[in-house]
C-alpha cells in the first residue's frame, strides 16, 4: 500500500472515530467549550442551578505545573473564571478510576496555589469549584449532582473556606430536569438529538463540517504523537533505571546515554534509593 492510500485509510478511520464521539470524550468537549463563553455559561448555570452566572474567561486544556521537582502536574479540561473571580475546573471522566476523590482533592489544591500573589492576604483567595462530570454514577446514590463541602463535624456548620467539589452523574436521565437534559446532550453523538442549541451548534461544527473535522483530525494526530513521545520517554527512563541499578555509571553518564535531562535521572536515582 502506497503512502497516499495509507493516509486516506487513516483519515477514514479517524473520521469514523469522530462520528462516535460525544461530549463525554474530553477531546471533543474541550474544543466545544474552549473560549466559548455562551456554552460555558450554560454548563455552569445548569450544574450550579443558577441563571445569573456570567463567565469572563474560559480556556480548554490549561496546564498547572507543580513547582516541586518531580511533582505531578495537571491539565484542566475546562478552566473558567466568572464575574466574581470564582474559578471553575470542569473535568470529564469516562472511567470511574479517573474520578477518584483524591484526584478531586489534588485538583482543588493545585488551583489554590495559583490564586494568591506574594503578600496577598489569605482572605483574598477566591472560591474554587472542581466539577467532575462522570460517565457513570460514581457516588452510587442515583442523584444527578453530589456537592462536597467541608463542615465542622461537631456542629454540622459549613466551614465556608470557599472550596467546592461537585460530581455530576453523567448517566442521570430526566428530560424534564435541566441537569438531565444536559447529561442527555453530553451522551449524544448526533447534534440533532440535543436539547441545548448552545451545545448542538458546536458539536455539529466539529463533527459535521469540513473545517471542524480538520481540527478534530489534527487533535487526533497530535494526541497520537504525544502518546508516542510519552512511550519513548518511558523507555528512556526504564533504560536509565537499569543503569542506575547496576551502579557502574555516574548520573551524568546515565543522563547522556539515556538522552534524558540530568534532573530526571537524579529524581529516578532518588526514587530507587528510597
Amino acid at each position: 500500500m502506497d503512502a497516499e492510500k495509507r493516509n486516506d485509510l487513516k483519515r477514514k478511520e479517524t473520521l469514523e472515530a469522530i462520528e462516535k464521539l460525544c461530549l463525554l470524550d474530553d477531546n471533543l468537549m474541550t474544543l466545544v467549550f474552549d473560549r466559548n463563553i455562551e456554552a460555558t455559561e450554560l454548563l455552569l448555570n445548569v450544574i450550579l442551578q443558577r441563571n445569573d452566572l456570567k463567565v469572563l474567561e474560559v480556556v480548554g486544556q490549561r496546564e498547572y505545573k507543580n513547582p516541586m521537582s518531580g511533582g505531578r502536574s495537571i491539565t484542566i479540561d475546562i478552566y473558567a473564571v466568572d464575574g466574581d473571580g470564582k474559578v471553575y475546573d470542569v473535568e470529564v471522566q469516562r472511567a470511574s478510576a479517573g474520578a477518584d476523590v483524591h484526584r478531586a482533592r489534588f485538583h482543588s489544591s493545585m488551583i489554590d496555589t495559583k490564586m494568591l500573589k506574594a503578600k496577598q492576604d489569605f482572605k483574598e483567595i477566591h472560591d474554587s469549584y472542581v466539577i467532575f462530570i462522570t460517565a457513570s454514577d460514581v457516588m452510587g446514590a442515583g442523584l444527578s449532582l453530589y456537592h462536597i463541602n467541608r463542615v465542622i463535624e461537631e456542629t454540622g456548620v459549613c466551614f465556608n473556606d470557599g472550596s467546592h467539589i461537585i460530581y455530576v452523574n453523567g448517566s442521570y436521565k430526566d428530560d424534564n430536569d435541566p441537569v438531565g437534559k444536559l447529561m442527555h446532550d453530553f451522551r449524544c453523538v448526533n447534534s440533532v438529538d440535543m436539547f441545548y442549541p448552545e451545545l448542538a451548534k458546536q458539536v455539529k461544527y466539529f463533527k459535521e463540517t469540513e473545517g471542524g473535522q480538520e481540527i478534530m483530525c489534527q487533535v487526533f494526530e497530535d494526541l497520537a504523537e504525544k502518546r508516542a513521545e510519552e512511550a519513548r520517554i518511558e523507555e528512556k527512563k526504564a533504560f536509565a533505571l537499569r543503569m542506575i541499578a547496576r551502579g557502574k555509571l555516574t548520573v551524568e553518564e546515565i543522563a547522556e546515554d539515556a538522552d534524558l535531562p540530568i534532573e530526571v535521572v537524579r529524581d529516578l536515582a532518588g526514587l530507587q534509593l528510597a
